[in-house]
């Protein structure tokens, strides 16, 4: 990057938007994290492993609905978490952006997001992007090309995070694992990706992809079976938009 511009005016620009807020997002997550305490069996691991400083994009696997209150909470650090435009209508969605939580529109290139996600890793945050798109299997089958894309244009490192025990075999989607469940939230050694100036060629970025999906899948296996905590499997009715 030329030393004599900011990050923000590298591209894409991103000094026109406002920095995403987490003041409100700090307090909520450690009421979420004691609700979520008191109600299931949760085990952290290797947390030493997410850099207490600068930005990171965590790379979560994908099971059930609890994934994302459970990472922000039990995550050392606040997490900006990149999320369906679904789930961001009526008061939900004020409230979760003001907790700092950004939108995005899976059924397109949505830029704005994209644009959101950059500004808030230049500004060293926390981001978590499912590179599944859906809640499904959890295994990494699939990996969309957006944390590739996000590593490549800001260098970031990639962390990657196995959610297991959030969804119950059989189990709904959309439903919580029964009160008391083992549940347990693995991260991984974060790598990096080198960046790459504009223009960025979808054909990089989609082996850039291809190769952060490969540790992807070998970090799920490995957390598999360090806790004894299996993969759910398909569910009964996955996400229509993948």
């Amino acid at each position: 990057m030329s030393s004599s511009l900011s990050a923000h005016e590298e591209l894409p620009r991103t000094s026109d938007l406002r920095p995403l807020p987490f003041r409100l997002g700090l307090s909520m997550r450690w009421a979420v994290r004691l609700y979520l305490e008191r109600r299931f069996d949760i085990h952290l691991h290797e947390t030493q492993l997410l850099p207490a400083t600068g930005p990171v994009i965590l790379a979560p696997n994908h099971l059930g609905i609890l994934d994302g209150p459970l990472l922000n909470a039990m995550a050392p650090r606040m997490v900006h978490a990149v999320g369906k435009v679904e789930a961001f209508g009526g008061l939900q969605g004020v409230l979760l952006r003001r907790f700092g939580q950004i939108s995005i529109d899976r059924s397109i290139v949505d830029i704005r997001a994209l644009r959101m996600s950059i500004r808030a890793l230049r500004d060293g945050r926390v981001i978590s992007v499912y590179p599944e798109g859906s809640r499904g299997a959890g295994n990494f089958a699939r990996v969309r090309p957006g944390v590739a894309y996000l590593a490549m244009v800001t260098g970031a490192p990639v962390l990657p995070v196995a959610l297991l025990g959030t969804r119950s075999a059989g189990g709904s989607i959309d439903a919580h694992p029964p009160r008391g469940t083992r549940v347990d939230v693995v991260f991984g050694e974060p790598f990096s990706v080198d960046p790459v100036s504009f223009p960025r060629r979808q054909i990089d970025v989609r082996a850039v992809a291809t190769e952060i999906g490969e540790v992807l899948r070998a970090h799920v296996r490995k957390a598999v079976v360090a806790t004894g905590n299996p993969l759910p499997g398909g569910a009964p009715e996955e996400e229509g938009i993948s």
